[in-house]
């Protein structure tokens, strides 16, 4: 019986023979991303003459595509899986087509010749001692392609690492090899700027520790994984691999150690990056080279337990609808894998599917949150299935809220520059209020605390929102009868919109207000509210603050306080006034602890307290609570 290398000497050709073995009228699948078969691509154009009315079918390729050069109609016509930048002025122009499709279920449409492969064109590294070649940087659909392909043709390449999983196809498979050696395309990252950091910031609030994560290429996330580095023992599972997640796993950041599916391996489809990355990934049993059909299957994503998916978009609409694969009603790019994530973290236990977009584009000049698509956009990702959407100005939880809401989170999140066109398009659609107001605030993140109480529980005390009012109601409407008469003088009022619109609609000079939130990333709980309203002509603030049963007496009070005069001080306040009820004793103590300056006048049935700042007192923590590392939450 003929060795493997025998059998092998017998199908090396060069890049012009092995194109003369495709007849015409086929379809072809080119390898992915950086593992694009360079020379065989070149010799399509080259040494295919022979060649009418063949369809060349791929996901993003980084190599050249002169298939889809004009000169090539008749010969070759595209069909992009995933539209990049090499055959996106084809696809636009009615040169290439576009295939909408998830790309879970690209390798089942291959196999089951729904999409029948006739020629897979695919780069390898040369074979080890068994006759094992290893698909490289690339396993996504070309694993499928190679499996179902009526011809096989690979370039082999010493240049391509050999990756680890289910990436090794052997030289029987092959009907025809090149020897080439070439370097792997790379594709750089722009530094990221400071909105994409700040968009980072907000993102890795939302990841705790021991999460797995899966994310793209580019400044948003290569800006999150630099932004991961404080975290502890984060899984990675995603279709592309990045830089950026190599230096997490690098710096032993991401280790896998509590993964809950094959745990302690980097789980991946493809790799796209620096030749640093592709030297890194070479014969490296950490990382798990899988098909599309494994990593993005939504049931095994879901296996990760707290899961996290980041994703871009082009345009979020008011409703929640994510815009990924059109931009000014043309086709941009494609489906690819958002879906199958968005809904795989969704299911996950403790997951999280976020969606991080810059608020603007073209230079701050058009909005990415919109009040509705344009005519030839298309939906991505449904609202439904939409979670977080985070910008360089703040997060909006999505999920459980109705479309008022929805609407409300999106602009609190949008560029200050447009929210008042924003909510005049969501008035004009019914979507809110008549007399909603458009939010004032432009970083409320930067006076946002993190804090464990005595008792350890989480709480993030935060400005509140416009879109806290539905979460105040139900804390107003919580509250006993003792409450109400200590903190509101007994009446009994009803929490209606305008009330609460009211107290909401803060601002950085005459009112203010702060929640306290539990569990901290969640708004759907607010335990506590400190509200004040800056007397005309006066330095001093009337302040009013309030606890729901069962969350007094364990230092919140106290650390609300803390947190709104060192605000109301930042603000170029003197101090506050305040009406406590001469029975409300634990709300005079809390007034007295503070280290103010207080002066009280009796009243018919309580007090009149003023207080004033002192230089040394603000500032000051609470002796009740311990202050948490804003970076992250358990």
């Amino acid at each position: 019986m003929q060795g493997w290398q025998t059998r092998l000497a017998a199908k090396q050709t060069d890049a012009a023979g092995a194109i003369a073995k495709i007849a015409p009228g086929r379809r072809l699948l080119i390898g992915s991303g950086a593992a694009e078969p360079k020379r065989l691509v070149e010799a399509l154009v080259t040494h295919g003459a022979h060649l009418c009315d063949n369809e060349i079918v791929h996901i993003l390729t980084l190599g050249p595509a002169p298939y889809v050069a004009p000169e090539m109609a008749g010969r070759f016509r595209h069909t992009a899986f995933f539209i990049g930048a090499n055959v996106r002025a084809a696809v636009n122009e009615g040169r290439a087509d576009f295939m909408p499709v998830f790309l879970s279920e690209i390798p089942e449409l291959l196999r089951s010749r729904r999409v029948p492969i006739d020629v897979a064109l695919v780069q390898v590294s040369p074979p080890d001692a068994h006759g094992f070649c290893s698909l490289g940087v690339a396993v996504d659909v070309v694993h499928a392609a190679v499996q179902s392909a009526e011809l096989v043709v690979a370039e082999l390449n010493p240049r391509m690492p050999r990756t680890h999983g289910a990436s090794f196809v052997h030289v029987d498979e092959f009907d025809a090899c090149v020897q080439v050696d070439d370097e792997l395309p790379e594709l750089a990252c722009e530094a990221p700027d400071e909105v994409s950091r700040q968009i980072a910031e907000h993102v890795a609030r939302l990841v705790p520790d021991g999460a797995t994560i899966q994310t793209g290429i580019g400044s948003i996330p290569d800006a999150v994984t630099t932004a991961l580095l404080g975290h502890r023992d984060l899984g990675i599972h995603t279709e592309m691999f990045s830089d950026g997640l190599m230096r997490l796993m690098e710096a032993g950041v991401a280790n896998g150690s509590r993964k809950t599916l094959l745990q302690g391996k980097a789980v991946t489809s493809f790799l796209m990056g620096s030749r640093a990355l592709y030297d890194w990934a070479h014969d490296n049993p950490a990382l798990e080279m899988r098909p599309s059909e494994f990593t993005n299957d939504p049931l095994r994503i879901a296996q990760n337990e707290r899961m996290i998916s980041i994703n871009g978009a082009l345009a979020v609409d008011l409703t929640g609808q994510v815009a990924a694969d059109t931009l000014a009603g043309k086709f941009f790019s494609g489906i690819g894998g958002q879906v199958d994530f968005v809904r795989g973290a969704s299911r996950s236990r403790g997951g999280k599917s976020i969606i991080a977009i810059p608020s603007t584009a073209k230079g701050g000049k058009i909005s990415r949150i919109v009040a509705a698509f344009e005519e030839g956009a298309g939906v991505v990702t449904s609202r439904g299935d939409v979670r977080y959407v985070v910008t360089e100005w703040g997060v909006a939880d999505l999920f459980g809220k109705n479309i008022r809401q929805r609407a409300l989170a999106l602009i609190e999140i949008a560029h200050p520059d447009f929210r008042a066109e924003l909510l005049e398009g969501a008035k004009r659609r019914h979507y809110v209020f008549a007399d909603q107001v458009a939010p004032k605030l432009e970083r409320p993140w930067l006076e946002e605390r993190r804090i464990a109480l005595a008792d350890g529980t989480a709480v993030s005390v935060r400005p509140a929102r416009l879109s806290d009012e539905g979460a105040l109601q139900a804390l107003f409407y919580s509250l006993t009868h003792g409450s109400v008469y200590r903190r509101y003088r007994g009446r009994d009022t009803s929490w209606s919109h305008a009330e609460v619109q009211r107290l909401v609609d803060i601002d950085e000079h005459s009112s203010y207000a702060l929640v306290a939130a539990v569990p901290p990333e969640a708004p759907n709980q607010l335990v506590a509210l400190a509200h004040y309203e800056v007397e005309p002509g006066s330095a001093l603030a009337e302040l009013a603050f309030v606890v729901l049963e069962g969350w007094q007496g364990r230092g919140l009070g106290a650390e609300m306080m803390s947190s709104m005069c060192r605000i109301a001080k930042s603000r170029g306040l003197a101090g506050f006034r305040a009406e406590v009820l001469q029975i409300d004793k634990p709300m005079l103590a809390v007034f007295h602890r503070l280290g103010l300056a207080v002066s009280s006048r009796r009243t018919a049935d309580g007090y009149h307290l003023e207080l004033r700042f002192a230089e040394e007192s603000v500032g000051a923590e609470s002796a009740a609570v311990a202050i948490e590392a804003p970076t992250r939450v358990e």
